[in-house]
């Protein structure tokens, strides 16, 4: 999937809002932030499980084109191999929003590309290693939200996430308004 390319002429703005969530909103959050670690972690397995599967079959002399075939580190690959195994593995993923798995996803394609590129020589600085499964107590969890019913209020003090609902901001969101609106 390609990335998004800012058109000559414009400025790519980001804004960061500090959130106020309710203790139910907290626990949503927790949630969706869990649903994309889930997603990392199931992925990275079975792209470790597969590479396994390879060096193993190399080493018995298999030849190349008959090696188990590669399930794909791209994004959209890693979302096609998700779809097909979240039902068994994840029966509870319709209790979150797609945008949290995707997010997950997204972070390990990523990773992967960026390990390809720093084993290829392509990529400046020193060697990148293999991704590592992600703990639920170690290192900060995220979650990002790119499509959906995502907006700010009239009030300019709350925001509307997928599937959390309207959650209260802790200062205004009145300048990210004014440029949506212009």
């Amino acid at each position: 999937m390609a990335r998004f390319e800012v058109p000559d002429g414009w400025v790519a703005q980001g804004y960061r809002f500090a959130l106020d969530p309710t203790p139910a909103q907290v626990s949503a959050l927790e949630s969706h932030c869990g649903a994309a670690r889930f997603a990392f972690n199931h992925m990275l397995g079975v792209v470790k499980a597969n590479l396994d599967q390879r060096s193993a079959e190399r080493s018995y002399g298999i030849a190349e084109e008959d090696l188990t075939p590669s399930p794909g580190w791209s994004l959209a690959q890693l979302r096609k191999t998700w779809n097909a195994r979240k039902d068994e593995v994840a029966p509870w993923w319709e209790a979150n929003s797609k945008e949290a798995y995707n997010s997950g996803l997204d972070t390990l394609a990523r990773a992967l590309q960026t390990r390809s590129t720093s084993r290829s020589g392509e990529r400046a600085g020193a060697a990148v290693g293999f991704p590592r499964f992600k703990s639920r107590h170690r290192g900060a969890r995220s979650v990002r939200f790119t499509t959906g019913a995502i907006r700010i209020e009239p009030d300019r003090h709350h925001v509307t996430l997928p599937r959390l609902g309207t959650i209260r901001t802790h200062e205004s969101t009145r300048k990210l308004a004014r440029r949506l609106r212009a």
